[in-house]
């Protein structure tokens, strides 16, 4: 499976991402100003229900940001042991370990797609091919790293 390939896939759902973020805070602070400027104080709660969804709208995007810095840095190198940027073939799933955008389809294949946070790559970073871990009482073999 070409690293590459999914790389570029996770690059490109980020990107989309960002720009509905934008859109969408843009589309709000429209509305907010709208509101503010045909309507009175009695309207103070819609304003502030707009803000607080526009700020919502701003940390779901900053989080996009991170994430997309974040997979600049991904190498796509192999790998003989499970760390950032690996593919890793378990007997439960294929997993390539970067950013969590969810499960992409690559080579008619499903890759889940997990951040190097997650509770099921701290449990299986530094295994290497063989190795076994578990996670919420599953246990899973690492069958290949790429």
């Amino acid at each position: 499976m070409n690293k590459q390939e999914l790389l570029n896939i996770i690059k490109t759902k980020l990107t989309e991402k960002i720009q509905s973020f934008e859109n969408l805070i843009a589309e709000t602070r429209a509305s907010s100003n709208d509101t503010k400027s045909s309507m009175g104080d009695k309207y103070e709660t819609g304003r502030e229900m707009l803000q607080q969804e526009i700020n919502n709208l701003q940390r779901q995007l900053n989080e996009s940001l991170n994430q997309q810095s974040v997979i600049q840095k991904i190498s796509t190198e192999p790998s003989d042991k499970v760390q950032n940027g690996s593919l890793v073939k378990t007997d439960k799933g294929l997993f390539y370990i970067a950013v969590s955008v969810g499960e992409i389809i690559s080579e008619n294949r499903k890759v889940m797609t997990v951040s190097a946070e997650s509770p099921l790559v701290k449990a299986m970073s530094g295994k290497k091919e063989g190795d076994t871990f578990a996670v919420n009482a599953m246990i899973q073999t690492i069958q290949k790293i790429e």
